[in-house]
Order: C-alpha cells, then structure tokens, then sequence
C-alpha cells in the first residue's frame, strides 16, 4: 500500500520509531508491503517551525534526507498537478501544508497516514 506520512507521523518515526505510534498505524508501517512517502511540503514544514522555534529536533535538518533513505521513506516533490489540484471533497482544514498533502495523495494515488483531527475523516486518509 502506498502511503503517505503525514508530517507529525515522520516527527514520531525520526524521534523515537514507530513504537509511540498508534499499534493500528505502527502495523502499517512496519508491513513489509508499505510503501511510505513524504511529501517536501512536510520537509519544509519541519524546516520552518525549526527555525522560528517552534519544534524540536533531535537531529540537524540536514540530515533529514539521509534519514529517509534509511528509513525506506520516498520523498514527493511538489509539482504543478498538486499546486492546481482541487481535492474532493474539500477539507475541513484550512492548513496550507495539509491540504498540499491531499492534494499530493489525490494526483498521485496515495492514501494519507495521519492522527490529525482534520484530516482522519477525509476520503483520503487512511482507515484503520
């Protein structure tokens, strides 16, 4: 299954592995037929609330990319299908960054793996 990481489920992954995850979206994980994905809108998230203070990392952003390759997490750059996309049905939130993701998750197929209040009753979302 093509899945992608929700940004709060890469921080939970990079600090302390799946293992402080939900057992539901741990199992998905660690199934030898996930196929994880984040999106760069989730890396530029992260880059963000690092520099203003807002989040703590226990490793520096630029090693980042070497901790998805690692991980086995493919990396979705943002192109112009997911900047125009209109996601159906509109999302109850008004985050830019989340409704990149589903944007992302609609054009290319994937189901989005998250625990955000906001975004586990779309269509997109994965169930458990």
């Amino acid at each position: 299954m093509r899945l992608m990481l929700d940004t709060h489920i890469f921080l939970a992954l990079i600090g302390s592995g799946a293992a402080n995850l939900p057992e539901a979206a741990a199992a998905l994980l660690e199934d030898g037929g996930a196929e994880p994905h984040l999106s760069v809108a989730s890396l530029w998230e992260i880059a963000i609330k690092r520099r203003l203070g807002k989040l703590k990392l226990s490793v520096e952003l630029d090693v980042l990319p070497e901790l998805l390759v690692r991980l086995g997490v493919q990396i979705i750059p943002i192109n112009e299908h997911h900047a125009l996309a209109a996601v159906e049905p509109e999302p109850m939130t008004r985050d830019p960054f989340d409704r990149m993701l589903l944007a992302q998750c609609q054009v290319e197929g994937l189901r989005l793996l998250t625990l955000d209040r906001a975004l586990v009753s779309h269509p997109l979302a994965m169930r458990e």
